[in-house]
């Protein structure tokens, strides 16, 4: 819900849903922090995936994909850190995907001689644990399709699942898990494109209904 802007001489105050709130450099601090870590995630993810459907046999390659998704995983979890999210059940739900899908990942990269996308493509059963970083990432999509009805999002949000759903089971021929994987990196890229020139002000929300269910949880009698 878009708030209302009241004009004042020194920064703007809005009208939230449970009453007036102003903007700080902090909030618009975290906001750059949060699209600057799907930036980068996007970018790391963009690249892997392109190495990976054009020159995926190459040895350095594969190798190469290994810190690309590292620096990925680290991003999106900024992200997760710094995202607004008004139900805080959600936000620690999608931190804890984040941070189970992480562990996942360094014990596959620890205890595999092969490189760990590598590993992940020919050992679909990994997915139970790293696919929890992707759940975390569709999570984020779901949200800003809902709160902002972006096209590219509410294509994101089925396509994840479907293309790891489909690997980890086999369904998915080559060809299609490839075409979805090219539409993810390419989507997601304009995702964080689209984020990067969107407004500061909507990504932080209403203030006034965080600050109404900090109260409601401090007492909720």
């Amino acid at each position: 819900m878009q708030a209302e802007t009241i004009p004042t001489s020194d920064s703007p105050t809005y009208q939230g849903q449970f009453g007036e709130f102003t903007i700080t450099p902090t909030d618009r601090r975290e906001v750059i922090i949060y699209r600057a870590g799907l930036t980068i995630a996007a970018l790391c993810f963009a690249a892997g995936s392109m190495l990976a459907l054009t020159q995926g046999n190459s040895s350095f390659i594969q190798s190469l994909l290994t810190p690309l998704y590292t620096l990925f995983v680290l991003s999106l979890g900024v992200s997760l850190f710094f995202i607004h999210i008004y139900m805080k059940v959600l936000h620690r739900t999608l931190q804890a995907f984040w941070l189970i899908g992480t562990i996942a990942s360094l014990g596959v990269a620890h205890f595999s001689p092969e490189p760990f996308a590598v590993t992940v493509y020919r050992y679909p059963l990994t997915l139970l644990g790293v696919g929890f970083v992707f759940a975390a990432l569709t999570g984020i999509f779901f949200k800003e399709a809902f709160c902002f009805d972006r096209l590219e999002t509410k294509l994101l949000t089925p396509i994840v699942p479907l293309l790891l759903l489909g690997h980890l089971s086999g369904l998915l021929p080559l060809q299609v898990e490839q075409i979805l994987l090219a539409s993810w990196a390419i989507l997601f890229a304009v995702f964080a494109l689209r984020k990067v020139i969107q407004q500061i002000p909507p990504d932080i929300g209403d203030k006034s209904v965080f600050e109404y269910l900090k109260q409601k949880r401090s007492n909720p009698i």
